[in-house]
């Protein structure tokens, strides 16, 4: 009893010896628990990477706390003394500041969670980690219409939630809304290819046309909204040049929207060329490698 009274007198006197020592113990317990959460597995699942980041976060808050009660007496004496340059330190701390409420604002208003796809600003990817300061995300390349891991991990600060929009992109992991344009230089008539280009993607999608219509009333009562529906959906516009162009909008599985844009651009370059060219696409490729031919010679 007395070696442990000496015990805690010894660290009362010395409290940087006693930071060191809870720092090391708080450390060493968060490693073990990542570590027993990881386990063997090589990628991490959602549900994986919700415990890890509440491990992180509730031992840095508990850290916070311990270091609160230790150097209580002293942050005492030292808020006292701050009173004369109280507004320098708020200016000088105000992004740490805007961090914290940043994150108080996300935890409060529910914009997403770990493993959900947002979008803010520029950046686009899904949710891996997020603590009190700041949040990380695997990007996703969202602009290009590929929706892929890009590779890359982008770090900001929860400062940003304040002076830019988070949209939460979470329904986009199954399906999305998929649109394209194609463009064609010739000035022609395009509509009498509309029913044809219709029938060859209702075709394209005629697999999965139930489930993306269940899965988009299921996004409509989640939303309150009325989106559109799960029917493709082909325009005819012209762009700023005046030449004829082709808008179209699938709403498909997103690891397949790569691929039947592949085979819808296909359809529509066959039908072009068989009822506006008058050409069979194939007899096109043959005259253009008989021309080629035929330079060659000359040359």
């Amino acid at each position: 009893m007395e070696q442990l009274q000496s015990l805690i007198t010894f660290f009362s006197e010395h409290k940087f010896l006693l930071t060191l020592l809870i720092i090391t113990v708080i450390w060493t317990i968060r490693r073990i628990m990542i570590k027993f959460i990881w386990g063997d597995t090589n990628f991490l699942s959602e549900e994986q990477r919700k415990w890890i980041s509440q491990t992180k976060n509730g031992s840095f808050t508990i850290l916070l706390i311990v270091m609160f009660l230790v150097w209580q007496s002293e942050i005492n004496e030292f808020a006292l003394s701050l009173t004369a340059i109280a507004v320098a330190v708020v200016v000088a701390s105000k992004e740490i500041i805007l961090c914290f409420t940043g994150s108080i604002q996300r935890a409060s208003s529910r914009s997403f969670q770990i493993g959900e796809w947002i979008e803010v600003g520029s950046l686009c990817g899904e949710v891996i980690e997020h603590n009190l300061m700041a949040t990380k995300i695997q990007e996703i390349d969202l602009y290009h219409g590929t929706y892929n891991y890009t590779g890359k991990t982008a770090t900001f600060p929860n400062s940003l939630f304040f002076t830019t929009p988070v949209k939460n992109l979470n329904f986009m992991k199954r399906y999305v809304y998929h649109e394209f344009k194609i463009t064609v230089k010739e000035t022609t008539n395009l509509y009498p290819m509309v029913p044809s280009l219709l029938a060859h993607i209702d075709d394209h999608c005629q697999d999965f046309y139930e489930v993306a219509t269940r899965y988009n009333h299921v996004i409509e009562r989640h939303a309150g909204v009325d989106l559109p529906g799960a029917d493709p959906h082909v325009q005819v516009t012209s762009t700023d040049l005046g030449d004829p162009q082709v808008h179209i909008r699938i709403f498909c599985p997103t690891e397949r929207a790569t691929e039947l844009e592949q085979l819808i651009r296909e359809d529509f370059m066959t039908l072009y060329c068989e009822r506006i060219l008058k050409h069979p696409p194939i007899a096109i490729s043959e005259d253009l490698l008989t021309e080629l031919e035929s330079k060659a010679l000359h040359c």
